[in-house]
């Protein structure tokens, strides 16, 4: 391969990359404490962040509905039949809650699961492990249209039980 032939192929990745069309390549190296998901039949996105040190939460995340309405949730890992536990919280007290307290404020609870691009279904990982392609919280759409938070001055359009990769936060 020439000089020449070697500068048109970066010119050619450069326009790419910045035309969005290597999207999958830059998604498959970002974190999941940075990975960015959306719902195309709501518009609603999951954006991960960072825990912390955190000796129980393994992920925290939110959950962005339409009207502006901000679900806050964390995944922990259950001993025993180690599964992924997430919870989605909507206007929860601060401080020291009572069970009850956090019962009422959680929206959706359950397993999220994973997905790749040939269909092989895994469980949510970890900080520190690249984002998974697809999520899958089960029942979030039934669970959240039942909720308080659905309707008046709340989020009106529900979404999903499946989120695709969208993008990295730098």
């Amino acid at each position: 391969m020439t000089l020449r032939s070697l500068q048109r192929v970066r010119l050619v990745l450069s326009a790419l990359a910045a035309t969005g069309l290597c999207a999958t390549a830059a998604q498959a190296a970002c974190p999941i404490e940075l990975a960015v998901y959306g719902d195309a039949q709501s518009g609603s996105e999951i954006d991960f962040t960072p825990t912390g040190t955190s000796a129980v939460v393994t992920n925290d995340f939110r959950m962005i509905l339409d009207n502006n309405v901000v679900l806050n949730g964390i995944v922990m890992w259950s001993t025993g039949e180690a599964r992924p536990n997430g919870s989605l919280m909507y206007k929860c007290p601060e401080g020291d809650v009572t069970g009850g307290e956090l019962a009422a404020c959680t929206l959706w609870s359950g397993v999220i699961y994973t997905s790749d691009d040939k269909g092989a279904i895994g469980l949510l990982p970890a900080q520190g492990v690249d984002a998974p392609k697809t999520l899958i919280l089960p029942d979030l759409g039934p669970s959240l249209r039942h909720s308080l938070a659905y309707g008046g001055s709340g989020f009106s359009k529900v979404p999903s039980d499946v989120f695709t990769l969208k993008g990295c936060q730098e």
